[in-house]
């Protein structure tokens, strides 16, 4: 069942051609920074086109529990009144953190090195996450930790009274993992430095830069090392949040594989450490298109074209590229299922420890379609049938995971028979207008068993 209710069980069938402009929400992981580093800066910060999914919204509600003064005022437009760096209030309650992983891992962060007390939750799917890959660089710091066997929650942490700045190499690529340790780096003295042996997303330095703490990034022989100078002023920032690419994907997945479409995405944020999708739809024969192209607030921005694709050719994706599009692996896989030959992904273990095993959860969906994958660990292959020849028919399993369940609804959109999933209803933490918006397009999602 959903982490938010009822099962939401739900279906799509062949359309005919999407046409139109698809006004995609704001970018989840500036929306979750946006927040963290307003209630982290000292006077207003404000916001206009804010993610308004339950994921953001859950942490919002996190940054008033924490004594930040967190105001909606309608249409994406948010104002934030930050506490400043070392000002968190202890919660009176436990932090409930919904579906969101970015959202738990990041306050985390942020507060791991104020002496506060903090009790984390979250749904069934995010309780069954991993966070020592968190909480053991935030013990270097100081703080403590008790939490459920395997490093899951709920879990409490015991803020750091005297925080140490630390050296912390990440072991695998993430850019929570990272931006956690950024952000506990806020509160401690002297330099916190982050290596990281594969770059990824960037949202936070550039973000701490704009807000006014000293951050810099050297590429050496180590990787890439980020240094943050603890102990800033934080000075609040006026963000336009540019559109998320990875929602903006499942609109661009879907003209490329539906017959006669043509559809329009604007204000994208097309961040290097973000648009590796698009980069690989184009080397597999993608009419992908950038018009407009421009910078806003510190990050850049363009129009996405995306016209129907019929000769889409199985590659072999650049492992190097997967820390830039880790949660576009599902609906590539989608779009895989009509090129012709084998699109190889290597290099995304990552994917097995998200909302759900996302390697399995597609794999298993894809097959019951009439697609054939193999996988392995960190890898798998799919083996691409080609426009037209891709069965359809099954229900797949959502797994309590918002990418697994739109995914699917997009394959739906060019299958020969409906696919359905069994819980759409996870949807709505990260792109809560998707069903109207794709709608509005020419597609047909229906609810209901």
């Amino acid at each position: 069942m959903s982490g938010h209710g009822n099962p939401i069980p739900m279906s799509s069938a062949k359309c005919g051609p999407l046409t139109g402009t698809a006004n995609v929400p704001g970018d989840k992981s500036i929306s979750h920074r946006a927040l963290i580093l307003g209630a982290m800066a000292v006077g207003e910060t404000r916001i206009t086109g804010l993610l308004e999914g339950e994921d953001v919204l859950d942490t919002a509600r996190a940054m008033r529990a924490f004594g930040a003064e967190v105001t909606d005022h309608g249409g994406g437009a948010w104002s934030v009144h930050g506490v400043g760096v070392g000002g968190f209030a202890e919660p009176e309650n436990v932090i409930d953190c919904g579906n969101s992983g970015t959202g738990v891992r990041l306050i985390m962060g942020a507060m791991a090195t104020s002496p506060i007390t903090v009790t984390f939750t979250g749904d069934a799917s995010l309780n069954m996450r991993p966070m020592a890959r968190v909480t053991d660089p935030l013990a270097l710091f100081g703080a403590q930790t008790v939490g459920r066997v395997g490093g899951r929650l709920p879990m409490t942490i015991v803020g750091a009274r005297d925080p140490v700045p630390v050296r912390y190499t990440v072991p695998v690529p993430s850019a929570q993992v990272k931006s956690a340790v950024l952000l506990a780096g806020l509160n401690a003295p002297g330099q916190t430095v982050v290596i990281e042996r594969e770059a990824t997303r960037d949202h936070s330095e550039r973000m701490l830069a704009g807000f006014g703490a000293v951050v810099t990034s050297e590429d050496t022989d180590e990787g890439r090392v980020i240094t943050l100078t603890g102990q800033p002023e934080l000075t609040p920032q006026t963000i336009t949040v540019p559109r998320d690419p990875s929602s903006a994907a499942f609109a661009v997945c879907a003209a490329l594989i539906v017959p006669g479409s043509d559809v329009l995405v604007p204000n994208i944020g097309l961040n290097p450490t973000r648009a590796g999708l698009f980069t690989t739809l184009r080397e597999m024969g993608a009419d992908l298109s950038y018009e407009n192209e421009r910078l806003e607030g510190g990050e850049p921005v363009a129009d996405l074209r995306a016209r129907f694709s019929q000769d889409l050719k199985g590659i072999e994706v650049d492992p190097a590229r997967a820390a830039s599009m880790i949660d576009e692996y599902p609906i590539l896989s989608v779009v895989a299922a009509f090129a012709t030959g084998a699109t190889i992904m290597r290099g995304v273990a990552e994917l097995r420890v998200k909302e759900s095993d996302r390697i399995d959860a597609m794999a298993t969906g894809l097959r019951a379609n009439g697609v054939e994958v193999e996988e392995g660990e960190d890898w798998w292959i799919v083996h691409g049938r080609g426009h037209g020849a891709v069965p359809g028919g099954a229900t797949c399993a959502s797994h309590l995971d918002h990418r697994i369940a739109m995914s699917f609804l997009i394959l739906g959109m060019a299958a020969n028979a409906d696919v359905g999933v069994d819980d759409g209803g996870p949807i709505a933490t990260s792109f809560p207008i998707f069903e109207p918006l794709m709608a509005g397009l020419g597609a047909n999602i229906s609810r209901g068993a």
